[in-house]
């Protein structure tokens, strides 16, 4: 009797063995492959935090129309418009926002001033104005008087 199956015993399939996805690993492979998929994404969120991306996304998608009259999520907007439309040079944590009390709820004066505590550039123990805001919650709309004190003019 001859045998016609010309393949060695070692490199035919086992019978119930696992192939593909379900193989069995080593521990050097399950790591390699975690690494392959953390690694890029890790990279991805630091890149996305440095380049201030990652603010924007979460200031368009938590900032809604109810916003206009929080005061606390409208400073934090506009901290975020204030240093990216270039309208000042310093770190957001830099900055502080004034909200006059004395205004009428649905428009409102907020002078921002630069903070002189920390990492922050102004001489210690100064609290430099550096503009005033009015912001129209009813019609959304908020003014500057940056360059021209007492001149109100659309933000960038």
């Amino acid at each position: 009797m001859t045998d016609t199956n010309k393949t060695p015993p070692s490199a035919r399939p086992v019978i119930g063995a696992k192939r593909g996805p379900f193989a069995k690993r080593t521990l050097r492979q399950h790591i390699l492959r975690r690494l392959a998929m953390v690694l890029p994404l890790t990279l991805l969120m630091l890149v996305l935090a440095k380049s201030g991306i990652l603010e924007r996304m979460v200031d368009r998608y938590t900032f809604s129309a109810q916003s206009w009259y929080n005061d606390t999520a409208l400073v934090q907007h506009l901290r975020l418009k204030v240093t990216q439309n270039g309208m000042t040079h310093d770190k957001p944590e830099c900055l502080l926002f004034v909200v006059n009390g004395n205004d009428q709820p649905t428009a409102s004066r907020i002078d921002v001033m630069e903070k002189s505590t920390g990492t922050c550039p102004a001489p210690k123990g100064e609290l430099n104005k550096l503009f005033t805001l009015k912001v129209d919650r009813m019609n959304r709309v908020i003014l500057s008087d940056q360059g021209s004190p007492g001149f109100f003019h659309p933000i960038p």
